[in-house]
């Protein structure tokens, strides 16, 4: 039997933060408490317990002088201020996608909208959703409920839609779709988190392929429970929270079975579960009487069949497809492209999707075609994708005017240079031959658009989300500088834009940024200040020991006696370069003995000078030279200086 697990099985961004969060206060010895199960995974939180952590299921229930830490699924208003009211620090592990919703909810009662909510009413995530809004509020787990509470009166207001973001995909699409053919003006927000749309789609995906898919998560875990609904339209589904519930005579008669796990469960459970399924079947052995029935199986045209590969010639493929008859893949049913070579296409022992074209009951042998079965299944999943807006991932063939040629398990895409990245104008060509991930945005016929740039914004999205719900002041960040202007550096940060304005990039002065990085150089910075409500950051790049004052207070105390070149000349005198950064100033009466009518009679910029240090202002960053000093300090009967001079600030 053959296992497949799903790629995006397991913990979530929200999920893995609030665990990993909790996880660091129990260690560092804080008394911690949560505001419910902290996931819904009773291994997990079973595991927090062992480490010290409380679960209190109401803030009076939290023990005194205990911290808090608010789950991933959020809490109301009406919470915050009853922990602040108790004294109670809190540690918010609210996921940024919850976060955006409440932030919705929030402005949806300050113009007066209807907050419509695609959810389970007793979802702690909903409640929490619920608890920011300040209008009026209407929850519906599906179309049905939806329609029930979209009365006249209701339809006619402004409304606000989102959704819970574990919420199942397919009731999403059909529920939107009702509000925007009822409402009169709906603002729709797709509210269902990225990694619940993948989950759901990936799982639909190999629910498809497989004879049986195992789901695994807690059995009060609202994302694992849609899971275990989508997988289960397609194939036999068994639902499981530990290894300790898998056993053999679930898996008779399964050739492939897929695994995939909802957003609460650890990785430590996921291997168990796989590890345990393939004890179960390593030595399992299909009975006699399951290879006849399997033989029996009716072949007919159209039919899409699993084969195995027996034989490779240059001309065709021979596979065994579990009947009594032999398939073959002739050369031109595997691919359009005339070079490809079937010897290195494929090995024997490749399981491959075919297409029945033909059978041939006196021969024996079945025609099959996996060019068709690609076409046909690529096509209906594009047309899919369009309609649902999910992500697919494509193949750059070539960049034409216009744009870029992909394809989409077998499909054609055209995406339009417009829709090919984030920025205008960029050179397309280092996408060629990449693979890359799109949303199908126009299909019809043979007509398909894609669209890179739109996964890229929800990208983008996600991580300002996930940048501003950690950012605080001080924290550092490697960073790549993205653009230069006259008064600074950009430097993405991860999804954000930071300016490192240019007193910033260097204790010396500089005339322009170019000076001290170029564009796509990694650079270390840190914030110096944010600015939420604009979503503005100040960073910062230059570092406290590269500080010339400070060099200049441990290397050059009072009475130092150092040469230096001149770098500038006025009328009161010259400035000589002690440090990088630092200037200090040779006034004209500290030059010589005797008078001096006119700096530049004596000095000029380049000369290195001999000085002392007179004076230093840590302060106002001043520092005072002389030259005159020394000819006082010479022996008697040294009459003979050259003088030569520095420049400082």
């Amino acid at each position: 039997m053959e296992i497949i697990r799903a790629e995006t099985a397991g913990f979530c961004f929200g999920v893995d933060r609030a665990v990993r969060m909790t996880e660091q206060l129990a260690r560092e010895g804080h008394k911690v408490a949560t505001l419910g199960p902290l996931i819904h995974n009773p291994q997990c939180v079973a595991a927090l317990e062992a480490q010290g952590v409380v679960t209190a299921d109401s803030v009076e229930s939290v023990p005194a002088g205990y911290e808090v830490v608010i789950r991933s699924h959020g809490v109301g208003e009406d919470v915050y201020a009853a922990l602040a009211a108790r004294g109670a620090e809190v540690h918010d592990a609210t996921c940024p996608f919850v976060a955006k919703i409440q932030r919705i909810a929030a402005q949806a009662g300050r113009v007066g909208a209807v907050l419509l909510i695609a959810g389970d009413e007793d979802h702690p995530e909903v409640q929490g959703i619920v608890g920011h809004a300040c209008g009026e509020v209407r929850v519906f787990a599906g179309l049905e409920a939806l329609e029930a509470c979209s009365t006249p009166e209701i339809r006619e207001k402004p409304a606000f839609v989102v959704a819970q973001t574990t919420f199942e995909v397919t009731k999403w699409l059909e529920s939107t779709k009702f509000i925007k053919k009822v409402y009169t003006s709906p603002r729709i927000f797709d509210t269902i988190c990225s990694a619940t749309w993948a989950r759901q789609q990936e799982a639909e995906e190999l629910a498809r392929r497989c004879d049986l898919m195992v789901v695994i998560g807690g059995r009060h875990s609202s994302n694992t429970q849609k899971l275990v609904r989508v997988a289960g339209r397609y194939c036999r589904t068994l639902a499981v929270e530990t290894a300790a519930e898998i056993t053999a005579g679930d898996f008779a008669g399964v050739r492939r079975a897929g695994v995939t796990a909802g957003a609460s469960t650890p990785s430590s459970i996921i291997e168990e579960v796989l590890n345990k399924m393939s004890e179960v079947v390593q030595n399992e052995e299909m009975s006699f009487e399951e290879m006849i029935d399997q033989s029996l199986k009716p072949v007919f045209n159209g039919k899409v069949v699993t084969g195995i590969v027996t034989g490779i010639s240059p001309s065709e493929i021979t596979v065994d497809i579990g009947t009594k008859q032999t398939g073959f893949v002739a050369a031109s049913e595997w691919s359009d492209d005339p070079t490809v070579k079937l010897e290195d296409a494929v090995k024997k022992g490749d399981e491959l999707e075919l297409v029945v074209i033909k059978v041939n009951d006196q021969e024996g042998t079945v025609a099959l075609s996996k060019k068709r079965f690609e076409a046909k299944a690529g096509q209906a999943e594009v047309e899919k994708a369009a309609e649902e807006g999910t992500i697919l991932e494509a193949t750059v063939s070539e960049a034409v005017k216009g744009g870029l040629v992909a394809y989409v398990k077998g499909v054609k895409v055209f995406i339009p240079a417009s829709q090919a990245s984030l920025r205008r104008g960029e050179d397309l060509t280092g996408l060629v031959k990449q693979k890359t991930r799109i949303k199908i945005i126009e299909c019809s016929g043979r007509r398909v658009i894609g669209s890179i740039r739109a996964v890229l914004s929800e990208e983008l999205e996600a991580k300002k989300e996930a940048f501003w719900a950690e950012a605080e002041e001080g924290k550092q960040y490697d960073g790549v500088v993205k653009n230069l202007t006259d008064y600074g550096a950009f430097v993405d940060i991860g999804g954000v834009d930071g300016l490192v304005h240019i007193s910033e990039l260097s204790w010396d002065r500089i005339k322009h940024p170019s000076e001290v990085v170029k564009v796509g150089d990694q650079i270390e910075v840190y914030i110096k200040s944010l600015d939420r409500e604009n979503g503005k950051v100040s960073l910062g790049y230059k570092k406290a020991e590269d500080n010339p004052w400070e060099r200049l207070r441990s290397e050059f105390p009072l009475g130092s006696v150092f040469k230096a070149p001149v770098v500038s000349i006025t009328k009161f005198g010259a400035f000589v370069r002690v440090l990088p950064g630092i200037d200090g100033l040779v006034h004209i009466s500290e030059i010589s003995n005797e008078r001096v009518e006119k700096v530049s009679d004596v000095l000029k910029v380049g000369d290195e000078v001999e000085v002392k240090l007179i004076e230093a202002d840590f302060e106002k960053h001043r520092v005072g030279l002389s030259m005159k000093a020394l000819l006082d300090d010479a022996p008697a009967g040294d009459d003979e200086f050259v003088a030569t001079s520095g420049d400082v600030e």
